[in-house]
């Protein structure tokens, strides 16, 4: 099979009608952080059990697609000794692997980060595959205020993004290309809605410039919100209505989908959001889907709390939060579901 072949195997494997992606990639420092507000300190082994309970949740396949891993887990085993990835790949969900380094500040950006990681990627990017990883993630982010993102830290940040997407495709492996408008501050969702759309341009004509094929990728962008610090109360609906309005001058109809990011949403929010994007624009040329982390293992971290004797009542939470999240996908959620059972 020649390598376009196998990227289009990946992306149809991915894009589902219902379905969307799992991002367990956590970094150590973030799980860290997860694990501390429940009251664990985060070991390997904490790790690995708590990310077992993820993947071996019964049925969980009928509404995730893919999983997004971090490096660790890869490489790590169940308690049967079966490997995490073939656990995913026993319920028909696509393994998937974090491939940056994280930030570090911009110099000649004040207030811009940009991303590590792409020194030895391609190497890299064989190991992974050779443990069965088919897609990957690279995330670069955009802090928003007067004076951020500068041009530069839209520039650079994109043209890092592309090169990124170019090797994985030549790897053959599919790259979801994240672009984070960070929610952190006080700016209004109108000045949210305007870095996105100048990042999003400026990320596509980067692609473009690096021969990305973008029927061959995802984008995992965020959504149009105000800052957590602003006082400005947007209801679901005009958060939906300006998150399609920018991606529809902004992205392609040659991507496949579009798997948002929770971004710091509850998982009520974010479930909300895309079921009221899915319902308004329901022949979007892209589907409209999720990748997400904390909107997905919010509430089964809280269940778990790294008792054994929790795994199946988590698992029990996880399954109905994905189930949640694949209606929101066709645009058949009512919030009154978060207090039934289906």
């Amino acid at each position: 099979m020649d390598i376009s072949s196998e990227l289009q195997v990946t992306i149809n494997d991915l894009v589902q009608p219902g379905k969307g992606i799992l991002a367990a990639d956590e970094s150590e420092p973030t799980i860290a952080k997860r694990f501390k507000a429940i009251g664990l300190t985060s070991t390997e082994e904490l790790r690995r059990a708590y990310r077992t309970l993820l993947l071996s949740t019964p049925g969980i396949g009928r509404f995730i697609s893919g999983i997004i891993l971090f490096e660790e887990t890869l490489g790590q085993r169940d308690d049967n000794g079966k490997p995490l990835p073939a656990l995913a790949i026993a319920q028909g969900i696509v393994p998937g692997i974090k491939v940056d380094k994280g930030i570090t500040p911009l110099p000649g950006a004040p207030g811009d980060n940009v991303t590590q990681g792409l020194d030895g990627l391609g190497a890299r990017l064989k190991n992974y595959k050779a443990l069965g990883a088919r897609f990957a993630k690279w995330r670069e982010v955009y802090p928003v205020s007067d004076s951020n993102p500068t041009m530069l830290g839209i520039e650079v940040n994109a043209e890092a993004l592309a090169q990124y997407a170019a090797i994985c495709q030549s790897e053959g492996i599919v790259p979801i290309v994240e672009p984070e408008v960070l929610l952190d501050g006080n700016h209004t969702m109108e000045r949210c809605s305007e870095v996105t759309e100048h990042v999003l341009h400026a990320v596509f004509h980067a692609l473009h410039r690096h021969g990305v094929l973008l029927e061959l990728m995802l984008l995992k962008p965020s959504m149009i919100l105000p800052g957590k610090e602003c006082t400005e109360r947007v209801n679901v609906e005009t958060v939906a209505r300006e998150t399609l309005r920018v991606l529809k001058r902004t992205v392609p109809a040659a991507v496949p989908s579009i798997n948002f990011l929770s971004g710091g949403q509850t998982p009520q929010q974010a479930t909300a959001h895309l079921d009221a994007m899915n319902r308004q624009c329901s022949q979007a040329p892209w589907g409209l889907s999720f990748s997400y982390a904390r909107a997905l293992q919010e509430p089964v971290i809280a269940c778990w709390s790294g008792n054994p004797s929790q795994v199946a009542a988590a698992q029990q939470v996880f399954y109905r939060r994905a189930e949640l999240n694949s209606l929101a996908r066709q645009g058949k959620y009512d919030p009154k579901m978060e207090s039934t059972s289906l």
